[in-house]
């Protein structure tokens, strides 16, 4: 924590579809702007939202709360709907169209945001070691750590969020 008045937040991002990569971003860059020091930490799935090359998908399948804007109305889609071929990339492809229409930035407009805010954000050692990643298929300026090192901002943090 760079200020020990500042406020301080650690948001645990372990969900790396399209629809679950928004909240930590947009909370994260918010509470920067907001002078808040914040720590994101990145594990399991998570994680591929630090990878350079994204090609984020949305999962209709067990969603249930799904509901797409159509002919003037909401539908919502049937969990069994989300395991016929190609109804994730049509999903994904509608919900990038609608944000695009919409105005609604980028994950990887949102993550540019994240590094310019000096957000830290820390990808998890395991996780890298059990998927097989290496850093340089990372975005710069990102850090590795471990469940340890997330604790430590964890305990002195003001607000702590899993997502």
């Amino acid at each position: 924590m760079s200020d020990s008045n500042a406020k301080s937040m650690t948001i645990i991002v372990t969900k790396g579809t399209l629809d679950w990569a928004y909240p930590p971003f947009i909370l994260g860059t918010t509470a920067a702007a907001m002078g808040v020091d914040v720590t994101l930490f990145f594990t399991f799935y998570g994680l591929g939202l630090l990878k350079k090359d994204l090609n984020l998908q949305m999962s209709p399948l067990g969603n249930a709360a799904m509901e797409m804007p159509m002919a003037g109305m909401h539908m919502k889609m049937p969990n069994i709907v989300g395991m016929i071929p190609g109804v994730t990339a049509g999903a994904s492809a509608m919900m990038k169209g609608m944000m695009a229409k919409k105005g609604v930035a980028t994950i990887e407009e949102l993550r540019e945001m994240a590094v310019e805010s000096e957000i830290r954000m820390i990808a998890c050692q395991m996780t890298i070691d059990l998927f097989e990643y290496d850093k340089k298929d990372m975005i710069d300026g990102i850090e590795l750590g471990g469940a340890a090192t997330y604790m430590t901002e964890a305990l002195e943090s003001d607000v702590n969020l899993y997502i």
